[in-house]
């Protein structure tokens, strides 16, 4: 054959099998559960490297246009992630293989890197499967299910101390809720405009309400314990919470639940003819929630739109001591101080929605997710007993008792009484949307705007303002605040698999809009009609109280209208140096329009010392910036103090009282965080994690104590508040430098066993914190009660006291068919925390100094002092459940957490009995620990179709 006739047919061939391989094919297939054989609705089948894709439908069946060259990367949440080369291929039929323990999960916060395993990162991360922890417990919302599920977080419900009672806050590593940032798809998450002023956690500080969420929506949640603020900027000192959405398709999912509490010991429903005390029936806090979820198939490219709703109803719970019996331990004298001691009601609802559309023939998908919240709560204030303070009651003009019916009660003892009610109304809204895709020679990029606003609004209810002298009057508005965020964001990554053993580099920038309003009440929650009405004889005048009793409101010298804007730029990479070692490194730089210039660095690394074995560790520098809720928020009250009535300002910080104290400009917390740990994997169904972590904050912002103008203060703070008209005043400050110490623990062990399967999952976190310095101002310190005043010993108790020094639990489940059997034990280690005092201005013999500031109150026998200090000693709790499948669609869960009823010790200070309810929630106890409510059944039904 001719030269040129034998090129003309290679060329000929050539071309033509060119062609045939770029030539598109339809590709089908199945895809079903390697162990169950079951279809598998919603996986998703995409082209890798571009934007084309689609998911199964009900049946596990999948089309897809694809050429011969192309990979097909199949994936699912709780399955294995495979890629298959089409080749000649037409039917593709795949089996996919389940995860069974939550340290192989795939991560994405921590690492800008893809595709990166849990046991192989170089700072660890908690992956909580919500799916899978949602159902067999009787906790409804996402912060209190996290609070068993993950090792150094923590979570209390409050009660007893205004608006933290209405509003969930999580901590990471005992640290502030405000020093963990939170995301929703590696997005930054808008934080509650409230601040917390009472409480026994995050006093002073802000947060973000992860209750806001629904549920439903939430495919997991990872959990970031280290500092992260050279990638992810202000607020991740302790860590970083992002929560990962929802991308089913053409399934309906979701549950449906009722809890209620059941507590013969302290519910007083179990004692009614006491009559001294509110109580419900004998299951209260009775919870019913309901969440679903189902996602639309958009477009032929994989596109996809996942809605989710939630409501929510829980009732008021109600505890108190009802051992009458005075020879006994568990005795406590009768509560007038707080005769309705117990959780608030909630009533709560929202929706929210997560979308991806490739933008079809290229390599652009357009996204969006966001969703919107409200809230109504209605909580128990302090009594009001009328023997004791008659000055806020509604009387006449010759100090006669006037009663208003519905409100007003009478104990068995003849005492005349009300308890007014604090409720809210919080909306809460936010929507992200953004591109993202490939550009240039393989740059992933992606740009998003985030907008997000909380709106907290008070209200009185069944209360009165005193002065005002309407009986008819029973309900106020006390005014609030809102806090709006906006975040312009745009990242850039490529990763080189060439460069050495693979190399990612990250570059970013973002600019963030923040403002916070604070508005005021109407005129009657705050004012005093009456300034002049004195009840009794000199010296022992009180005069009538002013405002809204319970939650005084807003008045019109709060408000403030703030905003201020950050511009920031980062830079992080990896890179795999050999297959056995990883650095990475990340640098952020911002500034602030209030404060200005802050900079950040990160180091991590991560050894592979065997196949089994990973060592690692990182060093960083983190900072917070203060809050525009802590540099504003302004609240002017009524008290009563030695028989005359006293304002008390809390004032912001560019108020001239602040300025005249010598209190500086608010300025960023600084950090510096080291930790070190290890993952072992000694066979393929045991996992362990173990990390140790220390933590220095210099410049914590707090609360300061409230300093009196009769305090032998500077002059020019005397004239500041002589000027405003107030005789107290406090402020938030830089005040205290503090280090936390501590190791988090995970072990899994999951193994097939008999027919069934076991699950086994341990959590552990041991921590300690000391207080290294308190900046005190020098204004401020010119004497020790001065000092003192400015944190007092109290105050920094609670910062000591926010997370148990140790905290374990242990999970057990088994599998087996249809049936689930599972039990949870949880141990929570002991906190100390100190009362109020006796409030005395004067010194108690042998030196003591003044009882509010270093808590003293006097002994029940011989009236010595004695610490107002309550000791709340480790506790283990028991948690209980069963499941059954009861058809392809639907599954049943019952149970009880809380199993044996376990509540905190009594809240009584060694040898002064008679000073109990002397803390944050006029109760038995503190809001500490597991809470104070005791046995929870629940049953759930949880369903997919």
């Amino acid at each position: 054959m001719p030269i040129t006739t034998k090129t003309f047919l290679i060329t000929l061939f050539v071309i033509t099998h060119l062609q045939l391989f770029a030539q598109k094919r339809s590709i089908n297939g199945t895809i079903t559960d390697s162990q169950t054989g079951e279809a598998l609705s919603g996986v998703s089948v995409r082209i890798k490297g571009s934007s084309t894709g689609t998911f199964t439908n009900q049946q596990g069946k999948y089309n897809i246009e694809a050429q011969p060259k192309d990979n097909l990367e199949i994936s699912m949440i709780a399955y294995r992630t495979i890629t298959i080369h089409v080749s000649d291929q037409t039917t593709i039929d795949v089996q996919l293989e389940r995860i069974t323990t939550e340290l192989e999960q795939i991560i994405l916060v921590g690492s800008r890197r893809s595709g990166r395993v849990k046991m192989e990162t170089p700072v660890p991360v908690d992956v909580v499967n919500v799916g899978q922890v949602a159902l067999p417990t009787s906790r409804m919302d996402l912060t209190s299910i996290m609070n068993y599920a993950a090792p150094s977080l923590n979570y209390n419900k409050q009660s007893g101390s205004d608006g933290a009672d209405h509003i969930d806050l999580a901590t990471l590593r005992g640290l502030g809720p405000d020093q963990t940032l939170v995301l929703i798809n590696g997005k930054r998450r808008h934080q509650t405009a409230f601040v917390a002023v009472f409480g026994t956690r995050g006093r002073g500080n802000s947060g973000t309400d992860l209750s806001a969420i629904p549920i439903g929506a939430i495919d997991r949640v990872e959990i970031l314990r280290d500092g992260a603020s050279a990638q992810y900027g202000s607020d991740a000192i302790a860590g970083v919470i992002n929560i990962i959405l929802k991308k089913n398709v053409n399934q309906f999912t979701g549950n449906i639940g009722y809890a209620g509490y059941y507590d013969k010991k302290y519910n007083p429903h179990f004692k009614p003819g006491y009559d001294m005390y509110e109580y419900g029936g004998a299951l209260d806090g009775n919870t019913i929630a309901f969440n679903g979820n189902y996602g639309f198939k958009v477009g032929k490219n994989g596109g996809f739109i996942n809605l989710t709703g939630d409501i929510l109803s829980t009732g008021k719970t109600f505890r108190q001591a009802l051992d009458t019996n005075s020879g006994t331990k568990n005795y406590m004298i009768d509560n007038t101080v707080r005769r309705a001691h117990g959780d608030g009601s909630v009533i709560a609802g929202g929706a929210f929605l997560n979308a991806e559309i490739p933008i079809a023939k290229t390599s652009t998908t357009f996204y969006a997710f966001g969703g919107y919240n409200y809230k109504s709560t209605d909580a128990f204030a302090f009594t009001r007993n009328f023997s004791a303070r008659p000055e806020r009651f509604i009387t006449t003009d010759n100090f006669d008792f006037i009663d208003i019916p519905g409100i007003i009660k009478t104990d068995r003892t003849g005492e005349r009484y009300y308890n007014p009610h604090i409720q809210t109304k919080i909306r809460d809204y936010s929507f992200a949307f953004g591109f993202k895709g490939i550009v240039g020679n393989n740059w992933n990029w992606d740009l998003s705007n985030v907008t997000g606003d909380n709106d907290f609004h008070f209200y009185g209810d069944k209360t009165m303002n005193a002065s005002l002298n309407d009986i008819h009057k029973n309900h106020f508005d006390d005014g609030g605040f809102s806090f709006l965020q906006n975040t312009l964001n745009l990242n850039l990554s490529k990763e080189m698999p060439k460069v050495l053993q693979g190399f990612n580099i990250a570059l970013g920038a973002e600019y963030r809009y923040e403002r916070y309003k604070l508005f005021a009440g109407e005129e009657a929650s705050y004012k005093n009609y009456q300034p002049t009405k004195s009840f009794g004889t000199p010296p022992d005048l009180t005069y009538v109280a002013a405002g809204s009793q319970g939650f005084p409101g807003f008045q019109p010298s709060d408000e403030v209208n703030a905003n201020r804007s950050t511009i920031g730029a980062y830079a992080d990479a990896e890179l795999d140096v050999t297959k056995r070692f990883l650095i990475g490194l990340a640098v952020r730089f911002e500034n602030y329009s209030d404060f200005g210039f802050t900079h950040n660095y990160k180091l991590a690394t991560r050894v592979k010392l065997t196949d089994q074995f990973n060592l690692r560790g990182s060093v960083s520098t983190g900072f917070r910036a203060p809050s525009l809720q802590q540099i504003n928020f302004s609240s002017s009250f009524t008290t009563v103090q030695g028989g005359t009535i006293a304002e008390v300002k809390i004032a912001p910080n560019f108020s001239p009282i602040t300025k005249a104290a010598g209190i500086p400009d608010l300025k960023q917390e600084k950090s510096l965080n080291a930790s070190i740990g290890f993952t072992w994997k000694p066979v393929s169904e045991l996992g362990i994690t173990i990390d140790g972590y220390w933590v220095r904050i210099k410049d914590r912002v707090v609360l300061s104590g409230q300093f009196s103008r009769d305090d032998n203060l500077d002059p020019a703070v005397i004239a500041a508040m002589n000027q405003l008209n107030v005789s107290l005043a406090q402020f938030f400050a830089n005040a205290v430098n503090t280090t936390n110490r501590g190791v988090d623990i995970v072990i899994e062990y999951n193994k097939k066993w008999g027919k069934g399967n076991l699950r086994t999952l341990l959590t552990g976190n041991i921590q300690s914190m000391d207080i290294d310095k308190i900046n005190v101002p020098p204004k401020l310190n010119a004497n020790a009660d001065l000092a003192a005043t400015f944190l007092t010993e109290r105050e920094q108790q609670f910062i000591l006291s926010s997370a148990p020094k140790t905290k374990f639990g242990l999970n057990i489940e088994y599998n087996i068919g249809k049936f689930t059997a599972g039990t949870r034990l949880t141990y929570f280690g002991k906190v100390e925390i100190l009362g109020y005092g006796d409030g005395t201005s004067d010194d108690f013999a042998g030196g003591f100094h003044r009882g509010d500031l270093y808590a003293y109150v006097p002994a029940d026998d011989d009236g010595r002092p004695v610490k107002d200090k309550y000791v709340y000693g480790g506790k283990l709790v028991n948690d209980l459940y069963f499941g059954y499948k009861l058809s392809k669609n639907i599954s049943a869960f019952i149970g009880a957490d809380n199993l044996f009823n376990v509540h905190p010790d009594l809240g009584i200070a060694p040898g002064a009995r008679f000073w109990a309810f002397n803390n944050e929630t006029g109760g038995p106890w503190d809001a500490v620990q597991m809470g104070g409510n005791g046995m929870r059944l629940f049953a759930r039904l949880g369903f997919t179709f």
